[in-house]
C-alpha cells in the first residue's frame, strides 16, 4: 500500500511523538520515574507540549500489585511533570494495556473531545521477591475456574497433569503457552525446531536494538539446549520479567498538519479491540486475535499483502507462530514453516518482530503494546537504524493479553501508515 502525502481528513489521527525507556532490570528506578521518562521524551519528539494534551490514558497492572499504589497510579506519576489540567484515566487490560490505552487515546480525538491525546504504558515487575513478580500473572486468568482452565488446555495438547512439575519459579502463561503450543505441533505438525528458529530471529534482531532487555544473538542449537521452562519451551524462547514504560502522543491530522515535524508524523490507519469469543478448538478461524486483525484491515481498507513490517506479542516464541497466522501472512497451521522459511526475518519477506520482540526486547506488561508503536513508528520514519526494514509504508501490531478459556482474553490491532 502506499500512504497518501498527506492525511485526507482533518479528523483522521497522526502519532506526532513516541518515547521510550530501556526495557531490563531497574532496581532502583520507580515505575513512576520511568514512566515520566517515557511521557517527557514523546513530548519532546512531537514537539507537543504538555499543555497541548486533552487527556491522558495510563496503562498499567504493577503499581497495584506490587507498590500497593491502588486506584490513582498515572496520578502519582505524572502530576510531577505538571499534567494537571487533562482529565487521566487509568487502565488495566492485562499485557493488551499499552494498545488499549492507544485505543483510547485515538477513540478521544477522533470524537473531537479534544486535538491531542497521551497514552502511557509502564510496569516495574523485578522485584526483590521474585515470585511476588511472577504472581501478577496469576490474575490474568479467571481466578475462579484455575484448574478448570488449565485442565482444559492440558486436555486440548495431549498433556497430562502428570506431564508438568508443579510450575513454581515461572509465570503460569509459560504453562498456558506451552499447552497451546503442544496442541499446535499435534494439530499442524509445528516443530520445537521452528519455534527455535523464531527465537533465535527475534534474538539477532535484538542486538541492533539499545532500549532492548537481551541483545545477544544465539543460534536455534543454543536455544533448543537451554533449560527447560516447560515443555517445549526453553528459557531464550519465553519473554523476561521486566521493567520499562512507553509512551504515544496523538493528534487530530487537522491541527498537526502545520506544525514543524510533521513530515516525521504516522497516520493511523486503524486500531482494534477486541474482548470475548465462544469458539472451540475446532475454530481457530474465529481466534480473538484473527477477528482483531479482520477489523482492522476492513477499517484501513487494506489487506494482509499490503503490511510492510509487524510487531507481534510473542511472548514466547509460539505466539509469533500463531499471530503471523492470525495477521493473514500464512494460512491457519503454517505459522511454523512459514517462520521457517525465513519470510519474517529482517530481509525476508515480512519482517516481524525487528525490534526482538518481547522474548527479546523485553515485556514489562503495560508498556509492551506502547513499545511496538515506538519501533513501527521508527520503521516508518526510516529511523531504524540497522533493524530497518527497506521501504517500510504500512506496519501492523499485535497485542494480547490475559486468558479466557483456550485463547486470549483480549486482542488489539493496530495499522499504521507512513505519510512521507
Amino acid at each position: 500500500m502506499s500512504a497518501p502525502a498527506r492525511p485526507t481528513a482533518a479528523d483522521d489521527v497522526v502519532i506526532l511523538g513516541v518515547g521510550s525507556t530501556p526495557f531490563g532490570r531497574h532496581p532502583d528506578r520507580t515505575a513512576s520515574g520511568l514512566a515520566r521518562q517515557a511521557v517527557t521524551e514523546a513530548l519532546a519528539d512531537g514537539q507537543v507540549s504538555r499543555d497541548e494534551i486533552g487527556a491522558v490514558f495510563y496503562a498499567n497492572v504493577s503499581q497495584k500489585a506490587l507498590d500497593g499504589q491502588h486506584m490513582i497510579p498515572g496520578q502519582v506519576s505524572l502530576r510531577p511533570l505538571g499534567l494537571t489540567h487533562a482529565p487521566l484515566v487509568n487502565v488495566e487490560n492485562a499485557c493488551a494495556g499499552g494498545a488499549t490505552a492507544l485505543w483510547l487515546a485515538v477513540s478521544h480525538v477522533r470524537a473531537g473531545l479534544s486535538d491531542a491525546a497521551l497514552a502511557v504504558g509502564v510496569d516495574k515487575l523485578v522485584c526483590a521477591d521474585p515470585a511476588r513478580g511472577l504472581a501478577v500473572f496469576d490474575g490474568a486468568m479467571d481466578v475462579q475456574h484455575r484448574e478448570e482452565t488449565l485442565a482444559g488446555l492440558r486436555n486440548l495438547s495431549g498433556a497430562t497433569a502428570a506431564d508438568d512439575d508443579d510450575g513454581a519459579g515461572r509465570s503460569v502463561f509459560m504453562d498456558i503457552y506451552a499447552s497451546l503450543a503442544r496442541a499446535h505441533m499435534r494439530k499442524f505438525a509445528t516443530t520445537r525446531e521452528q519455534l527455535a528458529f523464531v527465537a533465535a530471529k527475534n534474538h539477532a534482531h535484538s542486538v541492533h536494538n539499545p532500549r532492548a532487555h537481551y541483545r545477544k544473538s544465539l543460534t536455534p542449537e543454543e536455544i533448543l539446549a537451554a533449560r527447560e521452562v516447560a515443555w517445549p519451551l526453553t528459557v531464550p524462547m519465553c519473554s523476561p520479567v521486566s521493567d520499562g514504560a512507553a509512551a504515544v502522543v496523538v493528534m487530530r491530522a487537522g491541527a498537526a498538519g502545520t506544525r514543524a515535524g510533521y513530515d516525521r508524523a504516522v497516520r493511523v490507519l486503524a486500531t482494534a479491540l477486541v474482548s470475548g469469543s465462544d469458539r472451540t478448538a475446532e475454530q481457530p478461524e474465529e481466534h480473538i486475535g484473527r477477528r482483531a486483525a479482520l477489523a482492522a484491515y476492513e477499517q484501513a481498507g487494506i489487506t494482509p499483502a499490503d503490511i510492510d513490517v509487524a510487531e507481534v506479542h510473542d511472548a514466547t516464541a509460539f505466539g509469533e507462530i500463531q499471530q503471523v497466522e492470525n495477521l493473514g501472512f500464512c494460512a491457519i497451521g503454517d505459522g511454523g514453516p512459514w517462520s521457517l522459511s525465513g519470510a519474517g526475518a529482517l530481509g525476508g519477506a515480512l519482517p516481524v518482530n525487528p525490534s526482538g520482540g518481547l522474548v527479546s526486547r523485553g515485556h514489562p506488561v503495560s508498556a509492551t503494546g506502547l513499545a511496538q508503536m515506538y519501533e513501527l513508528v521508527g520503521q516508518l520514519r526510516g529511523e531504524a537504524g540497522a533493524r530497518q526494514v527497506a521501504g517500510a509504508r504500512v506496519a501492523v501490531a499485535e497485542n494480547g493479553g490475559g486468558l479466557y478459556g483456550i485463547e486470549e482474553a483480549v486482542a488489539a490491532v493496530t495499522i499504521l501508515g507512513a505519510i512521507r
